[in-house]
C-alpha cells in the first residue's frame, strides 16, 4: 500500500507570513492597551473638565447641558464603548476646550513634533556614526586607553542626563546668557537648534558607544585579519569590510530610540514652546480635555508601536532567520 506523504500547509512553509500575523497582531493589541489605560487615567484624574472650560462663573444649567451633549453622565463604560465606536468610524471626537475636531488640532500640531523628532534623529546619527567609527579606530586592540576612558565617561553622562533638564541648561546657556539662540517658539533655522540638540545628545552619546564597540568586535573576525594580511589599503578595510558589519546593530539601536526622541517631544516642547503635539497634550491634560488627551495619546502611541514596527521588519529582512526563530 502506498503512502501518501503529507503536504505541511502554506502558512506552515511561509515564516514571513507568520512574522506578519505576530506583528500585526502586538500591534492592535497594543494599541488598545494605550488607549484603554489613557482613557481610565484621564478620566480618573478629579475635577470637571467642562466646568474647567466654561469658567467659574457660567451657569450650571449651562455646565449640566454640556455635560449631556458630551456623553459624560454616561456610565464610565458606555463612555469607553462609544469612544471606541467613534474611533473605528476615524471621528477622534470635540476638544471641550476649544471646540475644535480633535483630528484637526492633531493636524495642525502634528507636523511640528514630526519634523522635531525627526531632525533631531539625523543630527544624532550624524554625530554619533562618524565619532564611534573614528573611537574605535583609535582606541583598537587596547591603544590610547585614556582617550577610551574620556570618550566613555562623557558618552555616559551625556546619556544619562533627562531631556528636559538638559533643555533647561541649554537655554539658560545659550539663549539667556550669550543670546545666540531664541529662548522659545518655532520660526527659522535658529529656533531648532536647542530643542534638536536637547533631544539628540542622549540618544547620540549610546549609538556612539555602541557603534564604537560594534566596530570593535568587528575588527577582531578572521575575515579583517585576512583583509590586514593582504595589505589592502585601511580605507578599503574600514569603509567597505569593517563599516557594513559595524553598523548594523547602531541603526537597529536608532530606530529604537527614535521611538524614545518622538515621546521626549513631550518634556522639550513645552521647555521651548514649541507648537506641537507634546505642548498640546500636556494643556490638555491640565484642562482635563478628553478627547484631545485620548487623541494625542493614540498619535503618540500608535508613533512609538510603527517605528518599533519598521525596527522589527528591518532586521527580518536584514536576518531572515529572526523570523524562523521566533516561530
Amino acid at each position: 500500500m502506498t503512502t501518501v506523504p503529507v503536504t505541511a500547509s502554506r502558512t506552515e512553509l511561509n515564516p514571513w507570513l507568520r512574522f506578519a500575523i505576530r506583528r500585526f497582531t502586538r500591534l492592535v493589541v497594543s494599541v488598545l492597551a494605550l488607549l484603554s489605560a489613557a482613557f481610565l487615567m484621564i478620566h480618573l484624574i478629579p475635577g470637571d473638565p467642562v466646568r474647567a472650560a466654561l469658567g467659574p462663573v457660567a451657569a450650571q444649567s449651562l455646565v449640566d447641558a454640556q455635560r449631556e451633549s458630551l456623553g459624560l453622565n454616561d456610565p464610565l463604560w458606555l463612555q469607553y464603548l462609544h469612544f471606541l465606536q467613534h474611533l473605528f468610524t476615524g471621528n477622534l471626537g470635540t476638544s471641550i476646550t476649544t471646540g475644535l475636531p480633535v483630528s484637526d488640532v492633531i493636524s495642525d500640531r502634528l507636523p511640528a513634533t514630526v519634523v522635531l523628532a525627526v531632525a533631531a534623529f539625523v543630527v544624532a546619527v550624524l554625530i554619533a556614526l562618524p565619532l564611534g567609527l573614528a573611537m574605535g579606530v583609535l582606541t583598537r586592540a587596547g591603544r590610547r586607553p585614556k582617550a577610551e576612558l574620556t570618550f566613555t565617561s562623557t558618552s555616559v553622562v551625556l546619556a544619562a542626563i533627562p531631556e528636559f533638564l538638559l533643555a533647561v541648561g541649554l537655554v539658560y546657556v545659550f539663549a539667556v546668557q550669550l543670546q545666540w539662540f531664541p529662548v522659545a517658539g518655532r520660526g527659522n533655522v535658529s529656533s531648532y537648534v536647542l530643542p534638536v540638540l536637547s533631544l539628540a545628545v542622549g540618544p547620540a552619546a549610546v549609538l556612539a558607544r555602541i557603534c564604537r564597540v560594534e566596530l570593535l568586535a568587528v575588527l577582531q573576525t578572521d575575515y579583517l585579519r585576512t583583509a590586514r594580511a593582504k595589505r589592502l589599503p585601511a580605507i578599503v578595510i574600514y569603509l567597505r569590510h569593517a563599516l557594513p558589519n559595524a553598523v548594523t546593530a547602531t541603526i537597529t539601536l536608532g530606530g529604537l530610540l527614535l521611538g524614545g526622541m518622538v515621546a521626549g517631544t513631550v518634556l522639550v516642547e513645552n521647555v521651548f514652546g514649541w507648537p506641537g503635539l507634546g505642548s498640546t497634550i500636556v494643556s490638555s491634560i491640565l484642562a482635563k480635555d478628553y478627547p484631545l488627551v485620548q487623541g494625542v495619546v493614540l498619535v503618540y502611541g500608535v508613533g512609538v508601536l510603527l517605528v518599533n514596527l519598521a525596527v522589527d521588519v528591518a532586521l527580518a529582512l536584514l536576518d531572515p532567520r529572526s523570523t524562523i526563530r521566533e516561530s
